[in-house]
């Protein structure tokens, strides 16, 4: 350092000197930095490889085999397949025994407004000060936790004739023998009284999770006004968790026109209670009409897709601030 140097640095405090000599380095590092940044730009995307790899190769991969089958008659065997152009989704709108399904995922998406509706008011009442409210939880959650196919297995008992919902019905004066799952009249209706008691549980859960976030201090402020629990229900609890319960309108419709598990384990799809789901994989693993099953398959994912477009459309997603 000369001399000059030296006498320019003493008349300064020892901070601004320090200061003074390190800049420069800090002003060489902060280009350095940024060089960094764009080197390493793609660091994030490394992360994803392998979850992208597999949605894919398990997902967007076989939907596009799907979608080109459907313009097929392929039998599932051959290795030749003849382009059909649109026969197959002609057949789906214009065959009855084919379209008629749809009537029942209307049995389900009723049974799913049901749910909804339960779950809803089991959580408003489990939100506030309940005596035994996190056993009602527990009893009200425990339905889902159990496997479907033991589920399907122990209705099958339920609904049977002379069985124990008759004997239940007996109690209160309703007797006689009932076809639960044999008359068509009644057997989506049962069905669809399995699914509710199934999966009112989740949308508890659901429920119950978006409540809890609300401040305890919006109610104590509707309690000095005056507000009942209802009045407290339609104007906190509603509007706070608008969207959990689009969630669950989204879930229900897709899950009304995307039954399978219980109708295919308890009756296989007979007396009237096919699905959309049980009809395709007939359609493919016993009549070989793969191409027909995938044109099936294309037309319940557009309807969803519809489905919940217009879902959206009508119920925007909105931003909750709670304060």
């Amino acid at each position: 350092m000369t001399a000059l140097q030296r006498d320019r640095g003493a008349g300064k405090p020892p901070a601004q000197a320090e200061a003074g000599d390190a800049a420069p380095a800090g002003q060489r590092r902060a280009p350095r930095r940024k060089a960094l940044r764009r080197h390493w730009w793609f660091t994030p995307w490394l992360y994803l490889v392998v979850p992208l790899a597999f949605l894919v190769t398990f997902t967007y991969l076989p939907i596009g085999d799907m979608i080109g089958y459907s313009f097929t008659d392929w039998d599932g065997i051959s290795p030749e397949r003849d382009n059909v152009g649109l026969k197959n989704y002609t057949d789906l709108f214009t065959r009855p025994e084919l379209f008629k399904v749809f009537l029942v995922s209307g049995v389900y998406l009723v049974a799913a407004v049901l749910q909804i509706a339960l779950a809803l008011y089991f959580a408003t009442v489990l939100s506030f000060n309940t005596r035994f409210r996190n056993l009602f939880k527990g009893i009200l959650f425990f339905p889902y936790l159990i496997n479907g196919v033991a589920i399907g297995f122990v209705f099958l008992f339920f609904f049977q004739p002379h069985g124990t919902l008759d004997s239940l019905l007996s109690m209160v004066g309703v007797h006689g023998k009932h076809q639960w799952l044999g008359d068509p009249d009644l057997v989506n209706k049962s069905l669809a009284g399995v699914s509710v008691w199934r999966y009112t549980g989740l949308n508890l859960v659901l429920f119950l999770g978006a409540i809890q976030s609300i401040p305890p201090h919006l109610y104590e402020a509707a309690a000095l006004d005056g507000a009942n629990r209802w009045q407290q229900f339609r104007h906190i609890i509603a509007p706070s968790i608008k969207p959990v319960i689009s969630l669950s309108a989204i879930l229900a419709v897709s899950g009304s026109l995307a039954v399978f598990e219980i109708p295919y384990i308890m009756t296989g799809g007979s007396n009237g209670s096919q699905t959309f789901v049980i009809q395709s994989i007939n359609m493919a693993f016993k009549f070989d009409k793969f191409g027909l099953a995938s044109a099936s398959a294309v037309v319940l994912i557009v309807l969803i897709l519809i489905v919940t477009w217009i879902q959206r459309r009508l119920v925007p997603e909105e931003r909750v601030e709670l304060s």
